[in-house]
C-alpha cells in the first residue's frame, strides 16, 4: 500500500514536470512568434512609415471612442458616434491596403494571433482546470420536477420534457402563470409530501428558488437547461441545446456539490448585477426589445444623474465607485464584460467581483486598445460585497430578474450547500483560456520559476512525500 502511494506521488510529480517542460517551450514559441511579428512590422515601416502603424492603433481609440459616443449620446452625436466607429477600422484598412502595408500586417496579426495561442496553452498546461469532485449516487425513488412552461420560449413542449420526466419516475408541476406561481411554496410542499430529488425546468431565477429549498433540505437537485441562457447549466457541463439530456441524472446520475449565492437574503446560481445594467432591466419594455431599450436608457446612465452612485466594499475593502457592478456565484474565467464568460468552477467558496466604470471617450478607448487590462476595470474575488447608497431603495438585477432592494445589500457565498445531480455522461463545461500575462511568459520561456500554483503544487506533494516517508519509517 505505501509502495504504491510513494508511486502514485512519484508519477503525479513525473507529470507535472512533463507539463512545466510543454509550457516552457510553448512559452519559448510564443515569444519567438511576438519576436516575429515585431520584426514584420518593423520590415513593413522601415522606411519611414512608422506613421501608418500609429494610425492604426489610433484607429483602434478611435473606433472605442466612436462606440461610447454612440452609446453615450442621442441624436446627431449618436449618429456621428456609429458613423466613427464605422469609418476608423475602414479608413485603416484602406489605408494599410494603398501604402503596402497590407502584407506586413498581415503576417504581423497572423504570427501575434499564434503567439497569443501558445502563450494560453502554456498557461493551460501550468494550471489546467480540474473538474468539480463527483460521487455515484443511486437513482431517485420519488423525484419532483417544477417545469415552467414558457420558459426559453416554450422549450418544455418542443422537447416532451414532462412525458420524458414522467416516463423515468418523477412527478412534474407545471407552474401555473396564471395565478402568480410561487416555486418555493411548490417545493416545500414536494418536500413535505416526501420528495428526495428536486428539479427545475426554467430559467435561472426559478432555479434559485427552488435550489435554496433543496440547500435548506440536504436534497440533491436537478437543472434542466430549459431557460433562455442557461449560464448555470453551461457551467454545470450541460448541454443547452439538448434539455432532455439532463433527465439522465434520474437513471444514472452523479453528484457534485456547488456553492450557492445570497443577496439579501435572496439566492442566487449566477450573478447579482447594480447600477447600470440593473437600471436598464428595470424598464417594463426590456423583455420585448432588449437593444432598443438598452439604447434609450444609456445616455442618462453614463453620462446624467440617473444612475444611483454606489458606495461598495468588498471584504472590507472600499473599491471605486463603479457605473455597472457585477457580483457573481464563483468568479468568471475571464474579466471581459463585452464577452460571454465561463466560470470554469462552482465551488470554490468565493464572489466573483467585476467593476466597471468608462467615464469619457478617452477611457473607451483604452478599453479598445487594453480591454480587461484597462483601468476602468477592477476585477477581484471575496467572500462578501456590500452596496450601500444614499436611497431608500436601489435596482438590483438578480439572474437577470429585476429587483429594488434597501441597502445596504450584502452579497455573500455558502460554500458546496448545493447537492447537484447531473448525467453521468455530459459535455462538460467548455474550456476558457486564462488571459495572458506576457511577463510570466517570458519569465518561463527564460526558465524562470513557471507559476506560484506550480510552486505550491510541487510543495504539497514534497509534503505528501515527507509525510509518506515517516509513516514508513
Amino acid at each position: 500500500m505505501n509502495a504504491t502511494r510513494r508511486t502514485t506521488l512519484e508519477a503525479g510529480q513525473a507529470g507535472s514536470d512533463t507539463a512545466v517542460r510543454s509550457a516552457r517551450h510553448l512559452a519559448r514559441l510564443a515569444v519567438l512568434c511576438v519576436a516575429g511579428a515585431v520584426a514584420a512590422v518593423a520590415a513593413g515601416t522601415g522606411s519611414g512609415r512608422w506613421l501608418f502603424l500609429l494610425l492604426g492603433l489610433a484607429g483602434l481609440a478611435l473606433t472605442g471612442a466612436g462606440i461610447w459616443w454612440a452609446l453615450a449620446h442621442r441624436g446627431a452625436a449618436r449618429l456621428l458616434g456609429a458613423l466613427l466607429a464605422l469609418a476608423a477600422p475602414v479608413c485603416v484598412l484602406a489605408l494599410y491596403a494603398v501604402s503596402g502595408l497590407w502584407v506586413a500586417a498581415v503576417t504581423a496579426l497572423a504570427l501575434w494571433a499564434a503567439g497569443l495561442a501558445c502563450a494560453r496553452s502554456a498557461l493551460r498546461r501550468l494550471r489546467k482546470p480540474h473538474g468539480m469532485h463527483t460521487r455515484s449516487v443511486r437513482p431517485p425513488r420519488r423525484p419532483v420536477l417544477i417545469m415552467n412552461p414558457r420558459s426559453g420560449g416554450g422549450k418544455v413542449a418542443q422537447h416532451s420534457l414532462v412525458e420524458r420526466a414522467e416516463a423515468l419516475g418523477a412527478r412534474v408541476v407545471l407552474l401555473d402563470l396564471e395565478a402568480d406561481p410561487d416555486p418555493v411554496a411548490l417545493a416545500r410542499r414536494a418536500v413535505a409530501e416526501g420528495a428526495d430529488l428536486l428539479g427545475v425546468a426554467g430559467g435561472d431565477g426559478t432555479q434559485a428558488l427552488v435550489a435554496q429549498v433543496a440547500a435548506e433540505h440536504g436534497v440533491p437537485f436537478l437543472v434542466v437547461a430549459a431557460g433562455t441562457r442557461n449560464h448555470f447549466a453551461m457551467d454545470l457541463g450541460l448541454d443547452r441545446d439538448d434539455p432532455a439530456a439532463g433527465l439522465d441524472a434520474l437513471s444514472d446520475g452523479v453528484e457534485i456539490r456547488v456553492d450557492l449565492g445570497e443577496v439579501a437574503g435572496r439566492p442566487f446560481v449566477n450573478t447579482v448585477s447594480f447600477g447600470t445594467y440593473a437600471e436598464i432591466v428595470q424598464s417594463p419594455d426590456y423583455r420585448d426589445a432588449k437593444a432598443a431599450t438598452a439604447l434609450d436608457h444609456l445616455p442618462d446612465l453614463l453620462v446624467g444623474d440617473a444612475v444611483t452612485p454606489l458606495d461598495i466594499r468588498a471584504d472590507g475593502e472600499p473599491l471605486p465607485a463603479p457605473q455597472t457592478l457585477l457580483v457573481s456565484n464563483n468568479a468568471y474565467a475571464r474579466a471581459d464584460p463585452l464577452g460571454g464568460g465561463r466560470r470554469p468552477r462552482l465551488d470554490s467558496g468565493t464572489l466573483g467581483v467585476i467593476a466597471v466604470r468608462v467615464d469619457g471617450p478617452a477611457q473607451a478607448a483604452e478599453l479598445a486598445l487594453r480591454g480587461e487590462r484597462a483601468s476602468g476595470i477592477t476585477v477581484l474575488t471575496a467572500r462578501r460585497v456590500v452596496v450601500e447608497a444614499d436611497q431608500e431603495v436601489i435596482p438590483v438585477a438578480v439572474d437577470g430578474e429585476a429587483l429594488t432592494l434597501p441597502p445596504p445589500v450584502v452579497c455573500t457565498v455558502r460554500p458546496r450547500v448545493l447537492r447537484v445531480r447531473v448525467p453521468r455522461h455530459r459535455p462538460g463545461a467548455p474550456y476558457v483560456a486564462p488571459s495572458v500575462d506576457w511577463r510570466r511568459i517570458v519569465r518561463l520561456a527564460l526558465g524562470g520559476t513557471p507559476s506560484p500554483f506550480h510552486r505550491v503544487h510541487q510543495k504539497q506533494n514534497q509534503n505528501q512525500s515527507r509525510n509518506q516517508e515517516q509513516s514508513d519509517a
